[in-house]
């Protein structure tokens, strides 16, 4: 039982700087894409300094949490029994969000090679929408993890497409201030 608590500890920390490398990192392509707002000496020093950082993060902390989270959770999971993974369907349901969350934590070091040779992505706007979904990953995920029920999903569910509409009107909200304040 020791080392299902030492597993689990460590899959929790690397989950947590999972998800800080991912929040900073697409906020770090907001501030690259603003970048193009400023004096165009400026700009290129700043956009510089953005690519170094976006890259810097990804390959130093984003992508090794990512499979240190992976690799703590397989430990986990086999620790438990794959018998215990056959009944346990909340399990799959997490494990699924888990894959599209790697697929998105990938997408954003393929953003980051586009911003670093100047290619266009998104713009700060969509950035910022961008940077809410990892949100509705953690939350679906922290839930399904304490609740482990399946059942409940259904309102689970609810509660996330609530909270992606206060997100995104949240969002639009801010952009208006923004905007008029420009």
């Amino acid at each position: 039982m020791d080392s299902y608590l030492i597993f689990k500890s460590l899959h929790l920390v690397s989950m947590v700087a999972w998800f800080a490398g991912i929040f900073y990192l697409v906020r770090l392509f907001v501030y690259h894409v603003e970048a193009d707002e400023r004096p165009l000496e400026e700009a290129q020093v700043l956009k510089a300094q953005y690519a170094i950082m976006e890259e810097r993060l990804f390959k130093i902390i984003v992508r090794p949490a990512m499979l240190l989270t992976w690799v703590f959770g397989i430990l986990l999971i086999q620790s438990r029994g794959l018998e215990w993974l056959k009944i346990s369907p909340w399990l799959h349901v997490k494990l699924l969000l888990v894959f599209l969350l790697s697929g998105y934590s990938d997408y954003l070091g393929r953003i980051a090679k586009q911003l670093r040779v100047e290619k266009k992505v998104m713009t700060s706007y969509q950035f910022r929408l961008f940077n809410e979904v990892p949100t509705l990953f953690l939350l679906a995920i922290i839930l399904l993890a304490v609740y482990k029920n399946l059942a409940n999903f259904g309102w689970t569910f609810l509660i996330l497409v609530g909270f992606a509409v206060l997100l995104f009107i949240g969002t639009r909200w801010y952009r208006k201030i923004r905007m008029a304040k420009k």
